[in-house]
C-alpha cells in the first residue's frame, strides 16, 4: 500500500471502492447510499481545512481502494488523530489497514515528531476497538453522546491513544502483523 494526498484524480476509483454499505456502518455518512452521498463525502474530504486526507493505493494495481487521514491537528502540542479510515471490503483482513496505520504512525512519530496520536471509534464498533487494542493503542475512555451520525443517531465514541514512548513496541507489533498478513 501507499498513501497519496487525496485529490480529484481519486474520485472515480474511490466511488467504486465505496459501494459496499457495510464499509460505512460506523461512519458519520453512508457514502454508498447514492452517487450524491458519495459526492458529498468526497467534497467534504477534499475541503478539510483541519485535516490531511489520503487515498490508500494498492501498489500492485495502482488503484485507490480507500481513504484515511490525519485529523484534529495540534502541532503546538505535537499531537493529532488518525481517522476516517475505510477500505474496499475485499481488502479487509488483508494487511492493508495494518500497513496504512504503520505508514501514518511512522510519519506522525518520525517526521512530524508527535508525542501523541489519538484514535476514536464508535463505542459499539468492536472490530475497530479490538484492532486498536491489538496494536497496543490504549483505551482512554468513552465520550458519551459525543456525535450525531447519519441523521439523528447519537453515538458514544471510544478514545484510544499511542504516545511516543509506546511507539517502538507498537511499530514492532504492526510490522509483525504485516509480515503475517503477507504470508
Amino acid at each position: 500500500m501507499r498513501l497519496e494526498p487525496l485529490g480529484e484524480r481519486h474520485r472515480e476509483q474511490l466511488a467504486q471502492a465505496a459501494s459496499e454499505p457495510e464499509i460505512w456502518r460506523w461512519m458519520r455518512l453512508n457514502a454508498s447510499a447514492s452517487p450524491e452521498a458519495f459526492a458529498r463525502y468526497f467534497e467534504r474530504a477534499l475541503d478539510r481545512r483541519e485535516a490531511a486526507m489520503f487515498a490508500t493505493i494498492d501498489r500492485a494495481s495502482g488503484v485507490a481502494i480507500g481513504a484515511t487521514g490525519y485529523h484534529a491537528l495540534r502541532p503546538e502540542d505535537r499531537g493529532l488523530e488518525i481517522g476516517g479510515t475505510w477500505l474496499r471490503k475485499e481488502y479487509w483482513r488483508s494487511g492493508a489497514n495494518v500497513e496504512c496505520k504503520l505508514l501514518l504512525l511512522e510519519h506522525a512519530f518520525g517526521t512530524l515528531e508527535c508525542i501523541r496520536v489519538e484514535f476514536k471509534t464508535d463505542a459499539l464498533n468492536e472490530r475497530s476497538r479490538k484492532a486498536l487494542e491489538a496494536i497496543g493503542a490504549r483505551h482512554e475512555g468513552t465520550f458519551r453522546s459525543h456525535m450525531i451520525v447519519r441523521g439523528d443517531v447519537i453515538r458514544d465514541s471510544a478514545y484510544y491513544s499511542i504516545i511516543a514512548s509506546e511507539w517502538p513496541a507498537v511499530r514492532e507489533k504492526l510490522a509483525r502483523k504485516l509480515r503475517e498478513a503477507r504470508g
